[in-house]
């Protein structure tokens, strides 16, 4: 029985049984029906324990304040729990877990009702999102070998002597495009790779800020390129993680700062630990992030600049930020006062 047949049994139960709205009334009189007699029998009771009389209209409102306190602070916790537990799993889902489920039985129709629901949403969700993955997962496997051929050929025109100027200019020009769609291809299969693992893999202890530096050390054409001068301060920090993952972010990261620095800017790092912490930060002196950017920047295939003049497909980020969960870390960009932009990677130490 699916989701969808599941909810339209659980209304057809449910009809027969008390709403949550007769419940929290039936609650409340009864409620009532108790202070009033609770109060009647305390003022019996004083009558003949005490020489002086408490008026009736004292004791009873007492006693409301007291035991209403006490038992809507009970009832609150029947009637709202639930909420809570489904805003927690809509907040779950709203992160992109649509694995997330909640319990469908409870004795309130209501309740039951919109359990039921949520869980038709979650999973339909989850299906649209595994057909999706699937999609592009089969699609980006289809697209390499063509890439492939179509850059083999290419690098062969290259050296041909046989080309005149203009000629050689397209040949460029579609090895390059080649190499920019074949990287767009290796970074689909990997995040598509990455957002059906939960957990890290292949963990082994290495030195992070030596990692740093064979990035910093690969990327030299870039930041050579456009006279960029690098301010490093990086402890020496032994890490438990998947190497050749994490390289991915610190690639991404520091290419990006060189990518959107201006001619002859500086790029600083930085790598600290503290106690069971360790924090990576980059700075750029480029244009910095707008409003709109700051909230859909680690999105997949998101760029500020949809003209797409700048080079890049969108995933890096997003890549970044898929390694960094897995290892159990959180990513953050924001906007530095005096101009550029600041991406911060926290991880945990063993």
């Amino acid at each position: 029985m699916n989701t969808r047949e599941r909810f339209e049994r659980v209304r057809n139960e449910q009809r027969n049984r008390f709403s949550l709205r007769t419940r929290l009334t039936v609650l409340v009189t009864v409620e009532m029906l108790i202070c009033i007699l609770i109060a009647y029998g305390l003022d019996r009771l004083f009558n003949v324990l005490f020489p002086w009389k408490v008026p009736l209209e004292i004791e009873l409102v007492g006693v409301c304040l007291l035991v209403g306190i006490l038992v809507t602070s009970q009832l609150s916790k029947y009637f709202f729990n639930p909420i809570k537990k489904l805003r927690f799993a809509m907040d779950q889902v709203a992160d992109g877990d649509f694995s997330v489920r909640l319990e469908e039985k409870s004795t309130s129709k209501e309740i039951m009702e919109i359990y039921t629901g949520f869980n038709l949403m979650a999973n339909e969700l989850s299906s649209i999102e595994i057909l999706q993955s699937d999609f592009v997962s089969n699609v980006s496997h289809e697209f390499k070998t063509p890439i492939n051929a179509i850059e083999g050929y290419s690098t062969l025109l290259q050296g041909s002597e046989n080309l005149d100027e203009d000629q050689k200019k397209y040949v460029d020009k579609i090895l390059f495009n080649t190499q920019r769609l074949a990287t767009l291809v290796g970074s689909i299969l990997l995040l598509s790779k990455l957002e059906n693992q939960q957990i890290p893999t292949n963990q082994t202890a290495y030195r992070l800020d030596e990692q740093i530096r064979q990035s910093l050390v690969a990327l030299e054409p870039a930041w050579a390129k456009k006279d960029i001068e690098l301010d490093v301060e990086l402890d020496r920090v032994t890490y438990l993680g998947n190497e050749p993952m994490v390289r991915h972010v610190w690639d991404n990261l520091i290419s990006n700062a060189v990518k959107f620095s201006p001619q002859g800017g500086t790029v600083k790092l930085r790598l600290s630990k503290k106690t069971r912490k360790l924090k990576f930060t980059v700075e750029d002196q480029g244009p910095g992030l707008s409003e709109e950017a700051q909230k859909h920047i680690f999105d997949k295939f998101y760029q500020e600049d949809s003209s797409h003049k700048q080079e890049g497909n969108g995933l890096g980020l997003a890549l970044a930020k898929r390694i960094v969960s897995i290892e159990k870390g959180k990513i953050t960009a924001e906007n530095i006062p005096e101009g550029g932009c600041r991406f911060t990677v926290t991880l945990q130490t063993k």
